[in-house]
């Protein structure tokens, strides 16, 4: 099985850390569990203080559903307030090479 990833690059909101994004993310997680083909999801921080958010799914059309319900049916979360929107980066990508 091929994963689509939904990879999301960004910053968090002035004044803000990566800690204040992972706690807002507590609906996001619950949304992200109830939702179709979703396998799981890491946050991770860079050096540079950057947030990198992957979701992985089992298909392109999971993905692409998942993905509209964060801006959709989740668009009163919290989570969108610890985001610097103007740095986000997102993308949706096919794995090509999967190790277990």
């Amino acid at each position: 099985m091929a994963e689509t990833l939904e990879i999301t690059t960004l910053r968090p909101a002035p004044g803000l850390t990566a800690d204040h994004f992972v706690q807002a993310n507590a609906d996001i997680d619950a949304y992200l569990k109830r939702q179709p083909g979703f396998l799981w999801r890491r946050i991770v921080e860079t050096d540079d203080g950057r947030i990198i958010d992957i979701v992985a799914y089992d298909s392109l059309p999971h993905a692409r559903a998942g993905a509209a319900g964060i801006t959709g049916e989740m668009a009163d979360s919290p989570v969108h307030a610890t985001i610097d929107h103007d740095s986000v980066d997102w993308q949706l990508t096919t794995a090509l090479h999967h190790v277990t």
